[in-house]
């Protein structure tokens, strides 16, 4: 029987940032704000998690007219596991209070 592959740095931020959202969950946009990855990076991530149960996705209406709809993506009840399993440790070169890296 073989290991599961360890989830990439990539993978965990994304999944503790849906994590953060709860069930009103997040569009790409916000999450690559929010994590810092391109989205070349960010769309494949998401749709291979959704492919594997851990997301799910629904279309929704623009918040501002003349907008295009935004698919926003949250955790299904294995992805809340997956997320609270692998949540990303804190860089050790960043003050885990302030953020910043020391001077």
């Amino acid at each position: 029987m073989s290991q599961p592959r360890a989830l990439s740095l990539q993978t965990r931020k994304v999944l503790s940032a849906l994590l953060d959202e709860g069930r009103s969950g997040a569009h790409g946009y916000e999450i690559i704000q929010r994590v810092g990855i391109k989205s070349g990076t960010l769309y494949p991530l998401l749709m291979r998690l959704a492919d594997q149960g851990f997301l799910e996705a629904e279309w929704r209406a623009p918040e501002v007219a003349g907008r295009p709809p935004r698919q926003v993506y949250r955790l299904t009840a294995s992805g809340v596991e997956l997320a609270r399993r692998n949540l990303p440790e804190p860089h050790p070169s960043v003050d885990p209070l302030s953020g910043a890296a020391p001077a």
